[in-house]
């Protein structure tokens, strides 16, 4: 049961960092669209404004701290490999409160980043759509009206959680082992 658990222990630090990565690179590209089709309109004393683009200038802020949150959800994870979570037979304090700080991290994470990404998605479909169009076309830029972007935010975000949750799991699952051999242990000494 041992070599299960430790198979699971170590996959389980793993995706966690692999899903801390996916979040720092969907914020890379969070504003990736809104640059494309957004950035020549989006300044209000030009003559070309377009109703609803100055969400390019509006979304950067968070889409650096979305970035920072990120780097910091890695850093997080690395933890787990700095106190040997991935690999540690059996866990001390030390591994607990990683464990428990990297998904109390994860969560505030996400809640944060999943209510500020649909305001700015719900800001993102006020914009004058037919006239961005029309200047694209005049202009010939790029025309995006898709908000695959901030849909994106649901999957990355629901992998972050998943992991964490299995992460609580794995902890728990430890914790009952580790009694179980230390009850197992002390059976073994009253028998001498």
């Amino acid at each position: 049961m041992y070599k299960k658990q430790m198979t699971l222990q170590r996959i389980v630090c793993y995706a966690l960092l692999i899903a801390s990565a996916i979040v720092f690179v969907y914020s890379l590209g969070l504003a990736t669209d809104l640059y494309d089709s957004l950035f020549p309109y989006a300044d209000a004393t030009k003559k070309k404004f377009v109703e609803g683009a100055d969400i390019y200038y509006n979304i950067q802020p968070f889409n650096k701290q979305l970035t920072g949150a990120g780097i910091a959800l890695i850093l997080s994870a690395v933890s787990l490999f700095i106190f040997n979570t991935h690999k540690r037979r059996k866990y001390y304090v030390g591994n607990y409160v990683t464990v428990v700080l990297n998904a109390v991290i994860n969560v505030a994470v996400t809640v944060w980043a999943l209510v500020n990404v649909m305001a700015y998605k719900a800001q993102y479909l006020l914009i004058d759509f037919e006239k961005l169009a029309e200047l694209a076309d005049r202009y010939d830029t790029k025309y995006i009206e898709s908000t695959r972007w901030f849909d994106f935010s649901v999957p990355v975000f629901v992998i972050l959680i998943a992991v964490t949750v299995l992460s609580l799991a794995n902890l728990v699952f430890k914790t009952l082992l580790m009694r179980s051999e230390r009850k197992l242990i002390e059976e073994g000494d009253t028998e001498v």
